[in-house]
């Protein structure tokens, strides 16, 4: 199988179909396509991704509207007998966790790749954003069937390392269901220093994983990155078809006529509205990325979005 990468695609990932040297060069070319494109795009800390309030405490300075009256400083207000905040300094060093379903349903893709090369691209691309400055990224990795754990540790090599350990995870057998709450819940226990956790996901099946995903936002700054194929929103006007669910192992027959298209449109449309509602109640923003559609693009617009969006008052602080 090709691992050279085509029209803006991610290297083609099939367990058991890449020797080791060609998974090398595959994984190599990822990592020169992520460089590439982002080095540039988020040059300093990790803050541009994930900004937010500091954990430790700085400095009082005296209260101006707006601010947060939860950070007020009583005993210097007392002293001076006017308001006063107290400021919160970033805490450099970021531990991220990313959470990675390669569940069956990942195993399918008609556009440039397949879903789960394009969770592969997104790890590659996240350890890139979030790497160095003493930082530091683990992973649990599920595919429904079994789950592995990357510890999480910093520089580049480690990196590597975890990348190929995601890009070599076995795939699940036939009719395996995938486990998202199970994913999520890994991340809350045992309990993790403050950080980033990342969620790498196509989010179909049921949406028994948000009370999860709220109680991991307790602690944690939250990202979703949804994986996408455009045979998750709609089918085409094929006729008869066989369709096979690989996470139930069952197969029937269907002809595509146009009611059938347009319920499943509908059904598409639903089930990522409550979606996306559900990762919004999380406070987890969207990253969303399709098979068919210039993915390292998509990451570098979603990260100079978030650092345009919160300008330079807000990337001062960080958890």
């Amino acid at each position: 199988m090709s691992t050279r990468p085509h029209d803006g695609s991610p290297p083609r990932f099939r367990t058991g179909e890449l020797r080791d040297p060609a998974l090398t060069a595959a994984l190599r070319t990822l990592e020169l396509t992520v460089r590439r494109r982002l080095d540039g795009v988020l040059h300093g800390d990790h803050l541009g991704l994930i900004p937010g309030p500091g954990s430790e405490p700085g400095d009082a300075r005296e209260y101006q509207p707006g601010d947060d009256v939860r950070q007020m400083d009583w005993s210097v207000t007392a002293r001076t007998t006017h308001p006063h905040v107290r400021q919160t300094v970033a805490d450099r060093e970021l531990e991220t966790w990313l959470a990675v379903d390669l569940s069956t349903s990942l195993d399918f893709g008609t556009g440039m790749c397949e879903k789960r090369d394009l969770a592969i691209a997104a790890v590659a691309a996240l350890a890139h954003l979030t790497t160095g400055s003493g930082n530091r990224i683990g992973a649990v990795i599920s595919t429904g069937n079994e789950t592995a754990r990357v510890p999480a540790r910093g520089g580049r090599l480690h990196a590597q390392s975890l990348l190929r350990t995601v890009a070599t995870t076995p795939h699940a057998p036939d009719g395996t269901r995938g486990d998202l709450r199970g994913l999520v819940e890994s991340l809350r226990r045992p309990q993790r220093r403050r950080g980033l956790a990342v969620v790498v996901s196509d989010f179909l099946g049921p949406l028994d994983w948000e009370r999860s995903l709220r109680a991991l936002s307790g602690r944690h700054e939250l990202l979703a990155v949804e994986i996408v194929d455009r045979r998750d929103l709609e089918l085409p006007d094929l006729g008869d078809v066989v369709l096979h669910d690989p996470e139930t192992g069952r197969t029937r027959e269907f002809t595509t006529t146009p009611e059938l298209r347009a319920d499943y449109a509908q059904a598409a449309v639903e089930h990522r509205a409550a979606v996306h509602q559900a990762l919004r109640s999380s406070g987890a923003p969207v990253l969303t990325l399709r098979t068919d559609r210039d993915w390292i693009g998509d990451v570098v617009r979603f990260v100079a979005a978030r650092r345009h969006s919160f300008g330079a008052p807000a990337r001062q602080g960080g958890r």
